[in-house]
C-alpha cells in the first residue's frame, strides 16, 4: 500500500449503504500514515454511527454545521484550512449534485467550498443513478474544476443490480491518494498558461472580442498543477473557477495580457499560449458611447495590430519551452505549421474552430500537436480536461528531454 505519511485527510462520508466501507477506509488511511478527521452527513448517520469513526480516527466526528461549541471559533473554516486533501467517500448522487452546484446546505458541502485543498470524490450509487445525464453532467462539472474522480467500480450492488456504481475498495482508494501525492512529472517546474479571449474596447460599452470560453487553457493549467508544476495562469475575461493550486492573473486586453505574460514567464520552464488573443484593436478608443444617427452611415473603424505575445516569449534570450495554439477554420495543419515556423515555437496545437460541439464555447476539443522535424501527435477528440492531461503528459516528456540535452533545467 502506498504511503500517506504526514498527510492530513478530511474524509467526508455521505449517505448510502457503502458508508460501512468508510470505516475500513479510515483504518487503512491511518495505516498508510495519514491523520484522518471525519465529517458525516445526516444520511451517513443512518448507516454508521459517529462513534465508530471517532474510535477509528482518534478524533471527534463533525456532523453538524449548527454546532455552537465547534462554531464558536469558526470550526468549519479551521477544518477546511487543516486539510491537505478532502476525500468524499462514499459520494452519493446527492452530494455530487450539491458540490457541482456550489450549495452549502450542510457541513460537508460548506467545507468543500471553503477549502483550497484538492478534492477527491469516490462515487457510490445505483448504476442507473450513475448513468443518469444529470449525474454525468455534475461529475463533468466537478472534474472540470479539478476534482479527481476515484471510480466508481463495477460489480454487484446492494439493490440487486450489477454494473458501475460500487465504491472503490478502500485499498484502491488509498493507493490512488498516495499516487496523487507522489512527485508529478512537472514537479519543480514553473508553467505559465494564458487562456480565454481578450476584449479590445471601442467605447465604454462596446468591444472587439471572440468566442473563446477559456476552458481549454484553464484545463491545461489545472492539469499542469496536478502534475506538480507551479502554475501561473494569465486569464482574459472569462467566468471560470480558478483550478486548485494555480496562481491567477486577470487581464482584459491584448496589451494587458502581453505585459502580464512577459512578467510571468521570468524564470518559467514552460509557456502555453492557449489564449485567443485579438489580432486587431481599435486605433482610437472613444471616450463616450458611439451614437447611432439616423441617415448617417456607421463610422469607419480604424484598426491596428495587437502585440504578438507568442513571438515575444519565443524571442526571449532565456526563453521557456514555448507552445502555441492555432485555431483555424480551414487548412488547419498547414496554417499551424506556418505558425510553428514563423514564431519559432517548440510545439503548436492545431485545432479546428467553427465546428458545432468542438473548439470555442464547447465542452470538447480535438487537438493535433505539431513540432519540428515533422513531429505530429493526434491527441484525438475528447473533453477538454482529458485533452489537457494528454498534452501535459507530452510537455513533461519534451521538457525533460530538452533539459537532458542542455536546455533549461
Amino acid at each position: 500500500m502506498g504511503s500517506l505519511e504526514g498527510a492530513r485527510v478530511l474524509l467526508g462520508v455521505s449517505g448510502g449503504i457503502a458508508a460501512y466501507k468508510a470505516a475500513d477506509l479510515v483504518r487503512r488511511l491511518r495505516e498508510a500514515g495519514a491523520e484522518v478527521r471525519v465529517v458525516m452527513t445526516a444520511g451517513a448517520r443512518r448507516f454508521v454511527t459517529p462513534l465508530t469513526f471517532q474510535a477509528l480516527s482518534g478524533h471527534p466526528v463533525r456532523d453538524e454545521i449548527w454546532d455552537p461549541a465547534a462554531e464558536a471559533a469558526m470550526g468549519h473554516i479551521e477544518l477546511a484550512r487543516w486539510a491537505d486533501l478532502v476525500l468524499v467517500a462514499p459520494a452519493s448522487a446527492g452530494i455530487i449534485a450539491r458540490l457541482a452546484h456550489g450549495l452549502a446546505d450542510d457541513l460537508l458541502s460548506t467545507l468543500c467550498l471553503a477549502t483550497a485543498a484538492p478534492l477527491f470524490v469516490a462515487p457510490a450509487m445505483n448504476q442507473q443513478m450513475w448513468f443518469h445525464p444529470a449525474t454525468q453532467a455534475n461529475v463533468g462539472t466537478l472534474a472540470a474544476r479539478g476534482a479527481v474522480m476515484l471510480g466508481p467500480g463495477r460489480g454487484d450492488q446492494a439493490c440487486g443490480e450489477s454494473g458501475p456504481g460500487r465504491l472503490l475498495e478502500p485499498p484502491a482508494i488509498v493507493e490512488r491518494l498516495a499516487a496523487a501525492r507522489a512527485p508529478g512529472p512537472l514537479t519543480g517546474r514553473v508553467v505559465v498558461v494564458s487562456a480565454g479571449p481578450t476584449f479590445e474596447d471601442l467605447d465604454p460599452v462596446r468591444f472587439i472580442g471572440n468566442r473563446s470560453s477559456g476552458r481549454m487553457g484553464f484545463a491545461i493549467a489545472g492539469a499542469a498543477a496536478a502534475a506538480g508544476a507551479q502554475v501561473r495562469l494569465v486569464a482574459g475575461p472569462v467566468h471560470l473557477a480558478t483550478p486548485p493550486r494555480v496562481q491567477r492573473i486577470d487581464v482584459r486586453s491584448a496589451r494587458e495580457m502581453h505585459a502580464a505574460v512577459l512578467a510571468a514567464v521570468t524564470g518559467a520552464d514552460v509557456y502555453v499560449g492557449a489564449a485567443a488573443v485579438a489580432d486587431f484593436r481599435p486605433l482610437h478608443r472613444v471616450a463616450d458611447k458611439i451614437k447611432k444617427v439616423e441617415g448617417r452611415p456607421p463610422p469607419a473603424l480604424a484598426l491596428e495590430h495587437t502585440e504578438d505575445i507568442l513571438a515575444a516569449v519565443a524571442s526571449l534570450p532565456d526563453r521557456p519551452f514555448t507552445v502555441g495554439f492555432a485555431a483555424e477554420t480551414a487548412d488547419v495543419e498547414a496554417h499551424a505549421r506556418g505558425k510553428l515556423s514563423r514564431k519559432r515555437l517548440d510545439l503548436v496545437c492545431a485545432n479546428r474552430v467553427g465546428v458545432p460541439g468542438e473548439g470555442f464555447e464547447a465542452e470538447e476539443n480535438a487537438l493535433v500537436v505539431l513540432g519540428g522535424d515533422g513531429f505530429r501527435l493526434d491527441l484525438g477528440r475528447a473533453p477538454k480536461p482529458v485533452l489537457a492531461a494528454r498534452l501535459v503528459e507530452l510537455l513533461a516528456q519534451r521538457v525533460a528531454a530538452r533539459a537532458g540535452f542542455g536546455g533549461r533545467t
